[in-house]
């Protein structure tokens, strides 16, 4: 294995062997841990010191059921904090059949370049003729000049003009270039760095094999047999998606209605992920309710959305987007939620930061709650480049400042997700002390033991979140395989053995998970981050969730058991 470093402005690069102490790390430790050793903190985020680093997870490329995420890493530009963004999508297998583990973007360039990787080595192309388009149209351009059977990474048009919303898409298994890094404004990292393309060509070169057969297939063997046989990952996921979470956090008080304001939405029936399924299956075509975004997945919680005519409109149509997309603007249509999703893909936007600075400019009068084609209209400023669309498209802390409004659910700069903190505790106390800013895939906690609207036990219920979560982000895991494996993380860890052939504990892969949070929150210091900043936004302290009837009232001195001690 080895790591590929690429200076984009003087359009050189030069690999390097991965060392054995590192080939146990992979996903968000090794960009973590390259970030925190190579980046100062207090670079300027769009300079020519930050980095930006993509890393496949341990298992990527194995071809294991849900093993082929990677992750994107940089200082950010959004949050000033250091961040990891992951996606599963097609990328990251064919990255590793190249015999890659990360690569290293360095420097800055003011034109754009289409990196092509292949076995032979490094190629810098003009990306002239992608520049301003629509993300779906430069992926067909893609396919039509270097094949169909590429895998790629791709800045859309907010990448291109560095706005702090801008992603980083991937393809899935089907070609739509609709698998996202959304948070954290990576795309802009990438885009200083002129990168618009990242192009993957595996062509000669055959699938990577286990070091250790036996023990790989084996431990592959019980971990899909889990994942048939667990609820949420044989039956909810497949039928309804992450959209299945609609009824359940409208139920809680936790559902984002009208800019955080409050918990449960009037209109949630009409964008539940079972509505959502039985408008996919009524109008047929190119939709199904059913789809894998990367190859071999057992879970296949994505979906293909169509319009009246059969004709696909996007994909996916997840929770958070809903959510954020949907009731936190008082938006009730599914079509318009679809369309405001298509768009932000269209623009390589984050959906999360997007809905929130829209619903945030809502808060501010620029256009009314539940104002679907205004939605639409603002949206669409993004995409020109506007001086009204580069304010949105800065995210909803920078709304809010420009139109003086103090409610902006963001922490760290960025914005949290679908959940309200005052309706699931436990979910605030991650949105306050991940060193990644308001990010619910840092420590879910929504399925925790605990009484939600509690705030006992919540930061212990976090801390474990944030430990778990860690673990699937490094080996490449889909998370949602969580609830069938239910911490027997011995499986996992003879999984990553197996395939790299270097013996691998469960204990040591909480210990890596420990380590990488510590150097997360170290990096974080010397950027400029105290405790003060572990802290949600004043407004979830004083005003009650009126769906909950609760305030966010775990104690700060307990928030402050989580940081580089606490782990």
């Amino acid at each position: 294995m080895n790591i590929l470093r690429i200076d984009m402005e003087k359009l050189e690069y030069k690999y390097e062997e991965l060392a054995d102490e590192l080939l146990l790390l992979g996903g968000r430790a090794l960009t973590s841990k390259i970030v925190h050793d190579e980046v100062p903190g207090t670079c300027h985020p769009l300079g020519p010191n930050n980095k930006l680093v993509i890393s496949n997870g341990v298992l990527t490329g194995s071809l294991a059921s849900s093993a082929e995420r990677s992750s994107m890493g940089a200082k950010s530009p959004l949050t000033g904090g250091i961040k990891e963004s992951n996606a599963g999508g097609t990328a990251g297998l064919q990255m590793g059949r190249l015999g890659l583990r990360a690569i290293v973007f360095e420097g800055l360039r003011d034109d754009f370049q289409i990196v092509y990787i292949n076995k032979d080595g490094v190629r810098f192309d003009s990306a002239e003729d992608l520049l301003g388009k629509p993300l779906s149209e430069a992926a067909e351009l893609l396919y039509e000049k270097y094949g169909s059977n590429i895998g790629y990474y791709m800045i859309g048009v907010s990448g291109e003009m560095k706005m702090l919303t801008a992603a980083i898409a991937n393809g899935d298994k089907d070609k739509n270039p609709t698998r996202f890094y959304g948070r954290g404004g990576l795309g802009a990292v990438a885009g200083v760095k002129g990168i618009k393309a990242v192009i993957f060509d595996d062509s000669g070169i055959a699938r990577n094999k286990p070091k250790d057969a036996e023990k790989f297939k084996q431990a592959m063997r019980t971990y899909t047999e889990w994942l048939r046989e667990a609820p949420a990952t044989s039956k909810s996921f497949p039928e309804l998606g992450t959209a299945a979470l609609v009824r359940t956090t409208n139920k809680l008080g936790a559902l984002p209605t009208r800019n955080f304001s409050t918990g449960s939405f009037e209109g949630h029936e009409n964008i539940s992920g079972e509505k959502l399924r039985e408008i996919i299956l009524e109008r047929g075509g190119e939709g199904t309710p059913t789809h894998a975004c990367m190859p071999g997945c057992a879970i296949r919680c994505s979906n293909i959305y169509a319009d009246a005519n059969g004709k696909m409109v996007t994909s996916p149509i997840e929770y958070e987007n809903i959510g954020l997309l949907g009731s936190n603007l008082g938006i009730d249509d599914m079509d318009t939620v679809v369309e405001l999703n298509r768009l932000c893909n269209e623009y390589a936007v984050d959906t999360i930061e997007t809905g929130a600075a829209i619903g945030v400019a809502m808060e501010a009068g620029l256009l009314a709650f539940g104002d679907r084609q205004g939605a639409i209209n603002l949206l669409e400023e993004v995409g020109k480049g506007s001086p009204l669309g580069r304010i949105i498209g800065g995210g909803a802390e920078l709304v809010g400042k420009v139109y003086g409004i103090r409610k902006v659910p963001a922490v760290k700069g960025q914005s949290m997700p679908a959940y309200d903190p005052r309706a699931i505790k436990g979910l605030g106390v991650t949105y306050a002390t991940s060193p990644q800013g308001a990010d619910h895939t840092a420590g879910q906690t929504i399925r925790a033991q605990v009484n939600h609207l509690s705030p006992e036990g919540q930061v212990e219920a976090s801390k474990k979140a944030q430990l778990t979560n860690m673990i699937y982000d490094v080996l490449g895991l889909c998370y949602f395989g969580a609830s069938a494996v239910a911490g027997r993380f011995e499986v996992l860890a003879d999984l990553a053995s197996g395939y790299t052939g270097v013996e691998f504990t469960a204990e040591d892969m909480i210990d890596m998970a420990k380590e990488t949070i510590r150097m997360e929150h170290a990096f974080n210091r010397a950027a400029g981050f105290s405790k003060a900043h572990d802290r949600l936004p004043e407004h979830f302290y004083l005003d009650e969730n009126p769906a909950s009837k609760t305030k966010f009232d775990v104690p700060d001195e307990e928030l402050d058991l989580i940081g580089v001690e606490g782990y």
